[in-house]
């Protein structure tokens, strides 16, 4: 066995154990598919279908807390609403309508354990540091021994493995000296060795209600509506205070030294990243994802191979979590508008399809970070003002912030960075003309929707040009439409553009 697939002890094996399988009642086992004259749809606290086991969320002990038991074997124990595996828990129930899988199968997992540790640390068992995910979850064979060996199914909704990575903007930093190879955390051939974490959610019900701002009832019956009563347990099992949801996950990366993320003394570069599909996987230029991915990755392993660790956080949440059908439809929007793709409508467009501009909720965010037991970033690979106060907000302290470098921003991209930056996204000085641009060209589509609701606006801003090369069409269209331009000269292409703005004056 490679030292890359050899498991590793974990810290808790050497606990004093709180309890053995005598001290657990028998599991009740599910009847067969072929068995059942009837199906219930949903079931209630306090009856006699129900005996879920304990499970006491922010309980110190893993065994006096309890597992998550979601699966279908044991319908009077199961203790968490949801299935696992998110949304591909529909895949695993068509393998089991055509005869492809046993439903009553029981994974072999003793060969499963965790190739490094992890934890636990004390952010663990407090609710307000992880609520959406089982700290546990990784470590079920040891913390929860006892009950997979009575015959509960107890399933990991966390596994921990070690793996190569290799990326052709890696290989470019190294063809042109960014990056020298060490055979440590990057080879000659431009792979990158990492330690990674697959996650699959699990929600503490009461924590997620506070952070939001409501009641766990109001959150219950919201779920239940908004997913066409598809979970009715979120309803009758009041009792009941976990859910997975059918959401995507996250992966976690790690380069460098795992042991080395909670040492506040050793430097750490973080990036907490949403999934775009168009541009991280088939390399679409109308966004900076991809580009801004490879620069973390790329001073993750630096940062590594001066002896601190790199994380890269990947979560599931394609199209600002709205998806990537609704993201499609908004990019139409954005071309097909009055005046084309701009950076004053970048944000409208979406709200306009959606009905809201972002459905990622940044206060779930930070989780992963808390279970890696980190409490400081060195540098953060990111502009976003939300992930930033959601982070710090939970106790973390982020002593650099790091914009993503302008000759990697896709020329298709510039309206996104634009936009990005008038309405509060880190940008540093790398940014300070776009800035600039950008309050002018959206200052002029505010005073039109002023007028539009009847106001008499006069306004006087004088600007130098600094409008970017890609810009030009962008700037046309804008004057074209009818935004007041001042005095302005041919390019050589002959078009509008404007060198020199001597202002505009806008009286209803």
């Amino acid at each position: 066995m490679s030292a890359s697939t050899q498991s590793t002890p974990s810290k808790v094996n050497a606990r004093k154990r709180s309890l053995s399988e005598l001290d657990l009642q028998q599991p009740d086992m599910r009847i067969h598919h072929d068995k059942m004259d009837f199906i219930n749809l949903t079931t209630h606290s306090g009856n006699f279908f129900a005996d879920p086991i304990p499970l006491k969320w922010e309980e110190e002990d893993p065994e006096l807390r309890g597992p998550v038991v979601a699966t279908t074997q044991h319908p009077m124990q199961r203790n968490a609403i949801g299935a696992h595996s998110g949304s591909y828990c529909i895949y695993k129930a068509l393998a089991v309508a055509c005869g492809k899988l046993d439903p009553n199968y029981l994974p072999k997992l003793h060969m499963t354990r965790p190739v490094f540790n992890i934890g636990p640390f004390p952010t663990w068992h407090d609710r307000t540091k992880i609520a959406t995910m089982d700290p546990w979850g990784h470590m079920v064979t040891d913390v929860f021994g006892a009950y997979i060996r009575k015959g509960y199914d107890v399933r990991p909704t966390i596994a921990v493995t070690k793996a190569h990575i290799e990326l052709p903007e890696v290989k470019e930093a190294l063809r042109v000296g960014r990056l020298k190879p060490d055979g440590k955390i990057l080879n000659a051939e431009g792979q990158a060795f990492v330690s990674k974490a697959a996650v699959e959610p699990v929600w503490y019900l009461p924590e997620i209600a506070r952070r939001f701002g409501c009641t766990e009832l109001a959150l219950r019956e919201t779920l239940f509506k908004e997913t066409n009563m598809m979970y009715p347990e979120l309803v009758t099992r009041p009792d009941l205070h976990v859910f997975l949801p059918p959401i995507g996950g996250l992966t976690i990366y790690i380069f460098g030294d795992p042991d080395t993320i909670a040492d506040e003394s050793v430097p750490l570069t973080v990036r907490v990243h949403d999934e775009c599909n168009g541009s991280d996987v088939f390399g679409s230029d109308i966004c900076t994802c991809r580009p801004y991915l490879t620069h973390a990755i790329e001073e993750c392993v630096r940062t590594a191979q001066q002896g601190g660790a790199g994380v890269v956080i990947y979560y599931r949440k394609e199209g600002r979590s709205l998806g990537e059908v609704t993201k499609y439809l908004v990019y139409n929007m954005r071309k097909r508008q009055e005046g084309g793709d701009t950076a004053a409508m970048y944000f409208n467009c979406t709200e306009q399809v959606a009905g809201i501009q972002d459905t990622r909720f940044q206060a779930l965010m930070p989780d992963p970070l808390h279970w890696l037991g980190i409490t400081r970033i060195h540098r953060f690979i990111s502009m976003s003002d939300m992930k930033y106060q959601a982070i710090v907000s939970t106790g973390i302290r982020i002593d650099e912030r790091v914009e993503i470098p302008p000759e990697l921003v896709p020329r298709d991209a510039h309206v996104e960075i634009t936009a990005k930056v008038f309405v509060g996204y880190h940008s540093g000085a790398a940014y300070a003309e776009v800035n600039e641009v950008s309050a002018v060209v959206l200052t002029c589509s505010r005073v039109r929707v002023w007028l539009g609701l009847g106001f008499r606006v006069i306004v006087w801003v004088r600007v130098r040009c600094v409008v970017p090369r890609d810009a030009h069409v962008e700037i046309t269209a804008k004057v074209f439409v009818g935004y007041h331009s001042g005095g302005g000269r041919r390019c050589q292409r002959g078009e509008r553009c404007h060198r020199m703005y001597g202002g505009f004056r806008v009286s209803g």
